[in-house]
Order: structure tokens, then sequence, then C-alpha cells
């Protein structure tokens, strides 16, 4: 039990009892508190008793404050839910649990958050529900889907409820081995009789029956959980301590019993099947008779004895004629006795015959049983019947019944069972079986059983056949693997690498990308750990990342990774924490490589360093300087062409990927479609092409530059130029509760460019309300004025306010200073450019949560 203590108050506040009353009653989340209701035995909790429930409970659930009925008798459907099951887990383990629930049955109707957790003999129930919410239409599909899974679930626990009651009064010995030890998982009645109140259930047999030890039980149990061959003893000879009174001399009884495999669906045997009957009466009563037999023919020599003396002495003969007689007498009363309990013990056999038919034409499964070398119907229960309506079985040979499996791999199996033995299992079996109207073959598809019966001579007679259809579960399974193959095909088409990685940093999903840095297939990297792959170097640049995003951190940088020795890759990442229950699972990764954009941007500054090193030199030569910025300008004009070149040619195989996702998306099953994983990828996905054609257009605008500072200037009314941005940023200035102070009087009319003065003014306006400070609404202030021949424009502000060294780097292409909301960093590069174009300069003058001023200077003659 988990030390459940908490903190203490402060001091000061009102007794705990009346703050505890005064947080029920005014909680809006409902508070419900049950007691277990345990078994005769006082060992199982079989139902919870509500004993208190707050206000807000009371409402949702519409219910007093304290229900006479216990849990389960107020929502009887709790139980097949799953619902009880947890809050009795939650009770056992003294741990906290938390569940969501779609709950639409006993008068409910909502999707309800659970948390439950142990207080000494109470469980504390904390609950919300959604009824008050607007529901979508995926969340309405969610819903009826949930619906449908809880009914089939009913059913499904109904049916499993049905079999264990039919195996619990079946006359027969039966029980359920799980495991390599052989735990008792299930005994039913009879079964347990044999060893009166001694507890079996969960208890290896070797623990429980430790007086089977030096018999043949253990070593048979074990060769057919090994081998998986059905064992069949007939009169085994089986020494229990019946009464428990721990008797050196064990009584000696005898059993027919089969001991049959059980498989998981993934096909391992994970336990034995064993049906037993006690046929010591008949071998008791067979020994006895032998025994007569011998007697007899032991009176039968002393009759010849008697013969020969009979020549020497009549009186002597007389006396054993007599005696002779007596014996025959008393030999024929007792073999009439033990005939009759033979016919009795038969008459038994066929008693626990008749029922074993009844338990099969009740059982909630397909059974038929097939005679003979022609496989004829000899029974057929409802179940099987159902599965083709209309068609006469019973009596008919199974290729005359459906002649549609005569050439089907189905038929040839009822073959090799019937001729060899040996118990086929196969699920998911295709079968096309003819319609009942008709109309052709339709594919369906069954679990199927089928085990060799066995004469009173141990001859093979017949087949015994168990079925269950699973058509709509193997196609919904066929359509979920063929969606996530074409998902698999699309992520592995994509220029990025991505995956999913889980708590324990390993990987649990790699598309093909990874092939190309790595050498691994994807398959091979399942389930490998990150430090394995990436390579110690690589894990230490990228283990901080790593423990945020697994801290439930949504991550978006670059970083330099040296993979190898002779692989170093520049990398822009982003990790979406994958969070359910409100519990971090793992992340997914998204990796693009952008080595060559760095590199180009270190050129870029290397160009920058080796322009500064010409400056110098250009101080003590006119003439190297007007031929060094000729170079210059010829650099410029070259990168301008690059960038928008490499923009231009980008948006085409861009534009296909878009088309490839809005393909994905329309192509994928409704299903699929509304699966969270799979629409949180493709948002992934989209948002990922939409940044990049963001970029591409940024990078457009830039090259434009380059020739939009030739435009010509004309006069430009500055007031309405400002009201037209204000305008644009009116959504904006709502939405942060935000004030725009234009102070233009001084200088109302500029000569410029009115697309480039737009775009100063725009860029500015919007950075200072985009960046504001938390806490206060945004206060921006735009001011002109004409002195010493030129136009000085101001926009100041009160937002986060920037550093020194943020100042520094502030009017970098690509250099984002703030990623809390959206941007490139070209915005305010583009401003710098257009200013110094024209001639002129821009300042900042910034400190850190007080606010901006920007100043922009433009010659006063254009």
């Amino acid at each position: 039990m988990p030390d459940s203590s908490s903190s203490s108050l402060p001091a000061g506040l009102p007794p705990a009892e009346d703050l505890l009353q005064t947080v029920l009653s005014t909680s809006q989340n409902g508070i419900m508190l049950m007691r277990p209701v345990y078994d005769a035995a006082g060992r199982t909790i079989v139902d919870l008793a509500v004993a208190y429930l707050n206000p807000a409970a009371q409402q949702m659930l519409r219910l007093p404050e304290h229900p006479a009925e216990p849990f389960l008798t107020l929502y009887p459907t709790a139980e097949a839910a799953g619902v009880f099951s947890f809050y009795r887990d939650a009770f056992l383990s003294g741990e906290e649990a938390r569940r969501q629930n779609n709950y639409q049955h006993d008068g409910l109707d909502g999707y309800y958050l659970l948390v439950a957790r142990r207080q000494g003999e109470v469980l504390v129930v904390n609950f919300t529900d959604t009824n008050d919410q607007a529901r979508t239409t995926i969340v309405q599909e969610l819903r009826a889907t949930q619906v449908r899974e809880l009914e089939a679930r009913a059913e499904t626990e109904r049916q499993r409820q049905q079999l264990e009651q039919m195996l619990h009064d079946a006359p027969a010995m039966i029980c359920v081995f799980d495991g390599p030890q052989h735990v008792f998982q299930f005994v039913n009645p009879p079964y347990q009789a044999l060893v009166g109140d001694r507890p079996l259930v969960g208890k290896p047999i070797a623990e429980a029956m430790p007086e089977l030890v030096g018999q043949p039980i253990f070593g048979l149990l074990d060769s057919v959980y090994q081998t998986g061959e059905t064992f069949r003893a007939s009169e085994m000879l089986v020494q229990l301590d019946h009464d428990n009174e721990g008797r050196r001399e064990l009584e000696k009884r005898y059993y027919n019993f089969i001991y049959q495999a059980r498989h998981s669906p993934q096909g391992p045997i994970n336990g034995i099947f064993v049906f037993a009957y006690d046929v010591t009466p008949q071998v008791l009563a067979r020994q006895e008779v032998q025994v007569l037999n011998e007697e007899l023919a032991a009176i039968n020599e002393e009759l010849r004895a008697s013969n020969e003396e009979f020549l020497t002495s009549n009186a002597a003969l007389a006396l054993s004629e007599q005696a002779l007689q007596t014996l025959n007498q008393e030999l024929e009363t007792r073999v009439a006795t033990r005939t009759h309990e033979a016919q009795a013990a038969r008459a038994e056999a066929e008693r626990q015959r008749t029922q074993l038919h009844s338990l099969f034409m009740r059982a909630p499964a397909a059974i038929c049983i097939l005679s003979g070398p022609q496989l004829v119907y000899e029974l057929v229960n409802p179940d099987y019947q159902a599965l083709f309506p209309g068609r006469p079985l019973l009596g008919q040979p199974i290729v005359k019944a459906l002649p549609e499996i005569a050439d089907h791999a189905v038929y040839r199996t009822f073959r090799q069972v019937f001729e060899t033995g040996i118990t086929h299992e196969e699920p998911g079996l295709l079968i096309p079986i003819q319609r009942p109207d008709g109309s052709g073959l339709e594919d369906r598809y069954f679990n199927y059983v089928q085990q060799a019966r066995y004469d009173e001579n141990g001859q093979i007679d017949g087949v015994l056949v168990f079925a269950f259809e699973v058509t709509q579960q193997e196609l919904a399974r066929r359509a979920t693997d063929a969606a996530a193959q074409r998902l698999r095909l699309l992520t592995d088409a994509l220029p990025v690498l991505i995956s999913y990685i889980d708590r324990e940093e390993r990987y649990q999903f790699v598309n093909q990308s990874y092939y190309r840095w790595f050498g691994l297939e994807p398959e091979m990297m399942v389930g490998r750990s990150v430090l394995e792959i990436l390579g110690p170097v690589a894990h230490a640049a990228a283990q901080g990342y790593i423990n945020q995003a697994l801290a439930g951190e949504r991550l978006s940088f670059e970083v330099r990774m040296p993979y190898r020795d002779d692989f170093v890759r520049h990398i822009h990442s982003d990790y979406i924490p994958d969070v359910q229950g409100g519990e971090v699972r793992g992340f997914y990764a998204l990796v693009a490589d952008i080595t060559e954009q760095v590199e180009a941007r270190q050129h870029v500054q290397e160009l920058n360093e080796e322009l500064a090193a010409i400056n110098e030199e250009m101080l003590a030569a006119n003439e190297e300087l007007r031929d060094t910025n000729d170079r210059l300008n010829h650099t410029n004009v070259d990168l301008d062409t690059f960038v928008y070149t490499a923009s231009h040619d980008l948006k085409a195989p861009i534009a296909n990927i878009e088309g490839l996702v809005l393909a994905l998306a329309e192509q994928l099953p409704e299903t699929t479609r509304q699966d969270a994983d799979i629409r949180h990828l493709l948002g992934l996905m989209s948002g990922s092409v939409t940044r990049f054609q963001r970029t591409l257009d940024h990078l457009t605008d830039v090259s434009k530059l380059q020739q939009a500072h030739t435009e010509p200037a004309e006069a430009v009314d500055l007031l309405a130029l400002a009201e037209a941005v204000r305008l644009d940023l009116m959504p904006a200035l709502a939405a942060a509760d935000g004030h725009l102070l234009l102070d233009l009087g001084s200088c109302p009319v500029v000569r410029f460019s009115p697309k480039n003065l737009r775009s100063i003014l725009y860029n500015l306006l919007s950075n200072a309300i985009k960046y504001r400070a938390p806490g206060r609404p945004p206060r921006v202030v735009l001011r002109s004025a004409c002195t010493d021949g030129q136009v000085r424009l101001e926009v100041h502000d009160n937002g986060l306010g920037l550093t020194e060294e943020q100042q520094s780097k502030l009017f970098v292409m690509f250099r984002r200073l703030h990623t809390h909301v959206e941007g490139t960093g070209v915005g305010l590069y583009m401003v710098r450019r257009i200013v110094e174009n024209a001639g002129g300069s821009i300042t900042v003058v910034s400190q850190p949560g007080v606010g901006s001023t920007f100043t922009v200077r433009l010659p006063e003659h254009l």
C-alpha cells in the first residue's frame, strides 16, 4: 500500500474537515466513495457499495447522496464494459489509476475521464463527463464505434460465461492447465471433488497434488505441452489422497482421460485441456469377473479330482456334488450381481454421453461430428447449422452437403485428420461458401479445430469439428494492414527521416530514409536503442532534446550531428510528444537534412568576412575599393539569382509532395482516416509542406529585393498607408487587446516606393504585436519626422525587449530569436535590405522586459 499521506496545510486555515466539505460541495468534478463487497469466503471482491456522492456526482449520475443499491445493481453493464474491473484492480493495487470510458448504458450517455485511488478501505473516484460539450462528427462516429465494440465485447463475455457455465455443469471431470508448470486455471465441481476442499486454482499441479510424484501424470503433461500431441488414457490407475488425510496407502481409482494442448492466438502452446471420467466401478467389476473365472477354473480342477475320487468313494462324490452345486449357486449369484453392476456402469456412461451431446448442442460455438471415411454429418449443433442456412446437413457426406469445398484445403485437412489422427488447427482460413440465395460464392473466414474421434477399440471412426466464423474481424484486419502499408509507402517516399521513439529511448517505427543514413533496414532498427543507432557522440548531442520531448515539450531545433567520423550532418528536427491519458508514451521525430543550407550560410559568412577584410584594404586604395564593390555586386546578383532559381525549382517537387499527402488522405478508408495517430501524422506532414512553401515564398521575396529597390519613388500619403496597414493588423490587435497610435502629423507625405514603404511598416508593426510581453496588452506608437534632409520613422512598443547579444543578430536572414510564435526570420532582413538599398539605415534600442524602439532613416530627396 503506497504512502497516502500528503503535506500539511498552511497554518491559519479552517479545519481540514471543513475545507474537505467545502471542496466536495463546490467541485465541478464528480467525487464517489465506494467500499468493496466480498464473497462468502471473504477473499474475492464481487461488488462495490456506493458510500457517498458529492453534489456534482449526484447531478451527473442522477442519484442521491447515499444510494441504497450497490454499484453493479445500479450499472449492470459496467462489468462487461471493463469499468468494474478497473475499480477493483485500482483498489487491490493501491496505485492511482486513470481511464477514459465512453459509457452509453444503464441510463448514462457520456465520455467519462476517471481517476481512482485507494484510501484505507475506501476507493476514491474522481470523474468528469463531456455531456455538456459539443460533439464533432468524428467524436460521434468514434462513440458509435465504441458502442459497437462494447456490444461485441458484452456478447463475447456472455458467450464465454455460457461456455464456462456449461463446462462447470458438465458431468465429466474438466480442468484447464496454464503454462509449462501446469497451473490450475479452471476446475469444474466434479474435478474439484477428487480432492475435496483442497485448493487447486492458481497452483501448479506438482504443488496442489504432491502425491502424484512417482506416477506418470507429470511426465504425460510435460510431453503434451512440449509436442502438442493429444494423449488419451484408458482405465489408467491414478492414486490420490481424496480425503486429504495424509495417508501413505492411497486409494486406487481408474480413469479414462484426454490431455489436449491449448494454443494461443499466435500459435504457441500455452496450456492443456483435460476431460476425464472415473471408470473404477467398471474396472473393478471386470477384475472381479476375472477372479471369479479363475475361481471357476480352480473349481473345475477340483471337480476333475473329485471324479477320480468318485471311483473309490460314492459317499465322497455325493458330498462333492452337493458342495459343487452350492458353489455354483453362489457363483451364479455373484456373476449376476457383477453383471448388474456392469450394466449400471454402462448406463451411467450412456447418461454422461447424452449430457455431453447436450453440452455440444448448447455450446456457443459451431460444432459438428463427421462419421466414417465418407465424413457423414452425424451431429450438427445450431450454431454450425446457422453457418449454412437452408442446407440439409445431417446424414449427408460433407462433399455432398458442401460441394464447393471438394477442392479446398479444408476438405484435405479433414481427410488427413481422419487418416492420421493428428489434430489440425488453423486460424483465419478463407473458405468460399455458396450464398443462401444461390447467387454465387462469397469469401468467409473461419478459425478451425479438427480432431479425430476414436471408437472403443482405439480406431479412428470420425472427426470432431469446432469452428468460429471471423469474417468481419479478418476483413477489418486486412483493411488495417493495407492502410498501414500505404502509409508506410508514403513515409518511405518522403525525403525526411520519420520515426517514433518510446520512453525507453527505443525505435518503434522508422521510415526507409533511415537506411540511406545508417545502412540498416527499418525492421532491423525497430526495438533498438537510440544510443546504439546514433552512436555515443551524436546521442550525447541529442540527449537534452530527447529528455525535453519525453517531458512533454514540443521542440523544433537545428543541430550539428557527428554520427560517424565520415558522416556529419546539420539537421532540422521536430520532436512531437505522444501524450495519452496525461502520460508521455514517447515522441515522433521528423529530421530534415539541412547540411547544404548550413554550409551555404557558412559560405556566405565567409564571404562577408572576406568582404570585411577587403573593406579594410579599400581604405588605402580607392581603385581597389571600386573593383571590389563591382565584384560584390556581381556576387549579390549571383546569390539572388541562385535563391530565386532554387526557390522556383523547388516549388514543383513540394507541390507534388503536397498532392501525394492529399491523395493519401483521400485514399485511406474512413475508419483509418479517423484514427488519431493517422490524423496526427498527416497533420505533421501537411504542416511541414506548408512551412516549406512559406520558406520558398520568402526566398522569392528576398530575391526580388534586388529589382525592387530600382522602382521609382513617388509621393506617398503616410497616414493613409499606415491606416491601411492598421486595418490588415486589426484581427491580431483585437486578439491581443492591443492599441496602435499613429503620430504622423509632422511628416504627412514621403517620397518612396509605396510597395517597399508598406513592407517596412507592416513588418515593424506586426512584429511589435507578435512579440508582446506576456501579462500585458501591447501598446505600439508609430511616429514620423522630417529633419536634416531625412525622413525618420519610429516604431515604439512595450513588448519582450532584446538583449545586446540578440540585437547583434537581429537582421540576419533566417535567424529567429524567439520560437514561441510562428515566423521565418526573413522579415527584418528584408526591411534592412529595402532601407539600405534606398541609401537609408535602420537601428534599434531595446531593453528586456521594457520594450523596443526601431528607427528608420530615409533620404528625403527620394
